[in-house]
């Protein structure tokens, strides 16, 4: 049976229908004192940003991806450093390394919540200096990944980083909302990086991003390098930038979301409790450590029979995705450090049988069950 009406994989507008007289509002707000670069909303955001997560300061930015890059620049990361972080991901995480002319040095993940495995990162940094790919590199930092939603096992991650002197860059892309031990995604290590690209749990109708710290003299220098490493006035420059800025139409889109964020992540939950309990003996169905909450960025299954499931999915119009099909350490991009297949075994065989469903708050449990039903008929 095909569900009621044609299935949207991420229900945006079902939210805009619900937030549209405060948006409405918002916007034109923006549009009345047309202060369109770094406007008022941008403050207000930042300030409600801090108080959700839990630090003291708050830069947005105007991606996920810079809200990544900019940590690296006021750290100084650049030629002959190490950072270490997932070949399980998107490329924004590595990309930002290697764009600095650094090294992405990846580790694998742990086979049940698919972040990085501190164990694989404890042999990686015991074995740093005998490695002969990484031998003449300096180890920099750690970039974890909260991927789909759920923080990664920074308790461990962090002692790490910290006996080694390294820096950890917690990239909380697809995790604002989440929990780690009760703390905040964004709180978790000594700075953050979060993505509002439209698709994300809190998502702008563009592209946009923040960073979370507790660091006030790091924060300042975010503040430079996310407009053109401006100095005092606005042709003083002390330092090289980007041109970094959350629009505030963005912010004042973000600020009317955050309104109905916490309500929409109950919802959340009670949908991926709906087909955890109900698929559990068809697919292997996403495991969340103790003392974790995920977000649900994905709610995403693993079966060596992915392709006949998404077949049989698609005929009844349910839409799925592959989140990631290849493992970074086999792109292209990156095929000059000198990875090849076996090297990341467990990334390597989730990147061959994890799909994801449909996941929103909007989910009606009509549609949740029909797409129960296509797995169990």
């Amino acid at each position: 049976m095909v569900p009621s009406t044609k299935l949207a994989f991420i229900d945006l507008q079902t939210q805009q229908k619900l937030i549209y007289p405060n948006l409405m509002a918002r916007l034109a707000q923006v549009l009345s004192h047309g202060q369109y670069i770094m406007g008022p909303e941008i403050k207000e955001l930042e300030e409600r940003l801090a108080a959700y997560v839990g630090v003291k300061e708050v830069i947005t930015c105007s991606s996920g991806t810079d809200a990544l890059l900019m940590p690296l620049l006021a750290w100084g990361v650049g030629p002959g450093d190490a950072v270490f972080t997932t070949p399980f991901t998107f490329i924004a995480t590595a990309e930002v390394i290697q764009l600095l002319g650094a090294t992405p040095v990846f580790v694998d993940i742990e086979p049940r919540t698919f972040n990085l495995d501190p164990e694989a990162l404890a042999k990686a940094l015991a074995t740093f200096g005998d490695n002969p790919r990484t031998a003449s590199l300096r180890p920099r930092g750690v970039m974890p990944v909260d991927l789909f939603g759920q923080p990664a096992d920074y308790e461990r991650i962090n002692p790490l980083a910290q006996q080694h002197g390294l820096f950890v860059l917690e990239d909380a892309a697809q995790a604002f909302g989440a929990t780690y031990q009760g703390r905040k995604a964004g709180a978790l290590a000594e700075v953050a990086a979060t993505s509002f690209f439209p698709a994300k749990p809190l998502g702008g109708y563009g592209d946009g991003g923040a960073i979370f710290t507790d660091n006030v003299e790091l924060a300042q220098v975010l503040r430079s390098i996310r407009v053109h490493g401006q100095g005092s006035q606005k042709y003083e420059n002390v330092r090289i930038g980007v041109n970094g800025r959350l629009d505030t139409l963005q912010a004042a889109i973000l600020l009317a979301k955050l309104d109905i964020f916490d309500r929409e992540n109950k919802a959340r939950q009670e949908v991926a409790q709906r087909y955890s309990e109900a698929l559990a003996e068809v697919v292997e169905v996403p495991y969340v450590a103790p003392g974790c909450t995920s977000v649900w960025a994905q709610y995403s299954v693993l079966s060596p029979d992915r392709a006949a499931w998404r077949q049989r999915l698609a005929d009844a119009g349910v839409p799925t995705a592959v989140y990631y099909p290849r493992p970074l350490h086999l792109q292209t991009a990156f095929a000059h450090l000198g990875y090849q297949a076996g090297d990341f075994p467990v990334s390597e065989r989730v990147s061959q049988e994890i799909f994801s469903l449909p996941m929103h708050p909007y989910l009606s449990r009509t549609d949740q069950e029909e797409i129960i039903r296509i797995f169990h008929g």
